[in-house]
């Protein structure tokens, strides 16, 4: 049995902009409508790490909890460009089923840590 060592959220969010950067570079290559949506796609998918990193410069708790909730946000827009490229069939679901898991995982992931941070802020 292997060990399983966590990989830190800010290296997970990375990743995962490596992915979508590659996904949109993809998208781009396409005329209309695919590269019209790789734009959003590139915007929300790569600002999900850029602000949790921010989010550990933070001045405060609130400020903390703020830039969390941005990459929350983020992550959620990131949810609806990448069903929308499912439903409209512009991409298979199978080439970025694994891409909609881990921006799943990382919704709730970023999620509990906003829950958490507003339970220690409010004790």
């Amino acid at each position: 049995m292997k060990n399983h060592i966590p990989i830190p959220i800010t290296e997970r969010t990375f990743e995962f902009a490596v992915r979508i950067t590659k996904l949109c570079n993809l998208l781009d290559q396409q005329p209309g409508t695919p590269r019209l949506l790789a734009n959003q796609l590139f915007r929300s998918g790569t600002s999900i790490g850029a602000n949790l990193v921010e989010s550990q410069s933070a001045q405060s708790t609130k400020d903390f909890i703020s830039k969390q909730e941005i990459s929350l946000k983020e992550a959620r827009e990131t949810r609806y460009w990448l069903r929308l490229l499912i439903e409209t069939d512009m991409i298979e679901s199978e080439k970025i089923a694994k891409l909609l898991d881990e921006c799943e995982q990382l919704i709730k992931i970023l999620a509990q840590s906003i829950v958490t941070s507003k339970k220690k802020l409010n004790n």
